[in-house]
């Protein structure tokens, strides 16, 4: 364990899943969170907060004050988005924090950084093959602004780990899970299944890896990932039916939504996004996010698995807490 540990995001849902796990192991954890953040509220009181922005020089020399060789920073900051047009907030986040939190890792000469990806900066592979982290890293090998923005982060870090920094990097799959406050696309699709109000799904399927598994391994990562390495966080392919299904079981729903196949969802997708926006609800049937369920979702975490006992749960355990816990957040609102 390091003296301190500097978590920035923490309060997206991975982010905070790594402060509680920190606190589990009673770390001290001091989290960068946006000015008015709206879910500051939710961090364990342990959690000491600093007010700043990755995209703000400033804000980030405050954060880094008191960080040395006993300090680990674990950089969750990041914006995740299957929009078609997601803007360059994105880029300015994904690829600009990450720029800046790295010169702040190496004036202060801290002890660790890892740095959270994702695997849509590796490039896909054709479907007869296994996906793994030994590959090229680059903007162009991979498809939409989400992955192109993670690629390209992902290459600064590894430069950073040849100048002498002690970096790793974990690239996790789809994250689902319990606690999803802000609502990531599977999380906003099941939401939209239990109220009765999801009148189609899409055929085909992804690695989806609960939350919990993957901030656990981002802290065994920092204690025995290696300078420059970086790991698959993947968890299990199953099709978004099967989900649904498993989602359906737990809350004793006997809705089924019509599964519409890939090439008649592609065509339906720009509509849906644009009737999205419009509407101002979250997007999770857009161009970008049919592209992933038709392509390539078997992915490796045997690197993982090897260097620090990396073991995802199943699927269906991650679904049923999750269905659990996303019935509860429906009673209390409500009451």
């Amino acid at each position: 364990m390091f003296d301190q540990y500097l978590v920035t995001g923490a309060t997206g849902f991975l982010g905070r899943a790594v402060a509680e796990e920190l606190v589990r192991r009673r770390a001290q954890v001091h989290a960068l969170v946006l000015r008015d953040d709206p879910y500051i509220h939710l961090l364990p009181k342990e959690v000491h907060t600093v007010i700043g922005d990755v995209c703000v020089e400033s804000s980030l020399t405050d954060f880094f004050a008191d960080a040395d060789s006993r300090t680990c920073v674990i950089h969750c900051a990041g914006i995740v988005s299957v929009a078609s047009r997601p803007g360059s907030k994105l880029y300015q986040v994904n690829v600009g924090g990450t720029w800046r939190v790295l010169r702040q890792c190496m004036e202060h000469n801290v002890g660790k950084m890892v740095y959270v990806s994702s695997v849509h900066a590796i490039p896909e592979k054709s479907k007869d093959c296994i996906i793994t982290e030994d590959c090229e890293f680059s903007p162009g090998l991979v498809d939409g602004d989400y992955a192109k923005s993670k690629a390209t982060a992902t290459e600064l870090v590894f430069d950073a780990a040849e100048r002498g920094l002690n970096a790793s990097i974990v690239f996790p799959s789809g994250i689902i899970g319990p606690g999803d406050i802000q609502g990531g696309s599977f999380t906003s699709m099941a939401k939209s299944f239990l109220r009765g109000k999801l009148p189609f799904a899409v055929r085909g399927g992804y690695d989806f890896v609960d939350v919990r598994d993957v901030a656990k391994g981002i802290l065994d990562c920092s204690e025995n990932g290696e300078p420059g390495k970086g790991y698959i966080l993947s968890g299990h392919y199953v099709t978004i039916r099967k989900m649904l299904q498993l989602v359906g079981k737990t809350a004793k729903r006997k809705y089924r939504p019509i599964c519409l196949p890939l090439g008649f969802a592609k065509l339906a997708a720009p509509y849906y996004e644009r009737r999205s926006l419009k509407k101002r609800k979250p997007l999770f049937f857009t161009p970008y996010s049919v592209a992933v369920l038709a392509s390539n979702g078997q992915f490796s975490h045997a690197a993982a698995s090897e260097c620090f006992a990396y073991h995802p749960r199943p699927v269906k355990d991650t679904l049923r807490d999750m269905t659990a816990w996303l019935l509860e957040q429906r009673r209390k609102d409500e009451v």
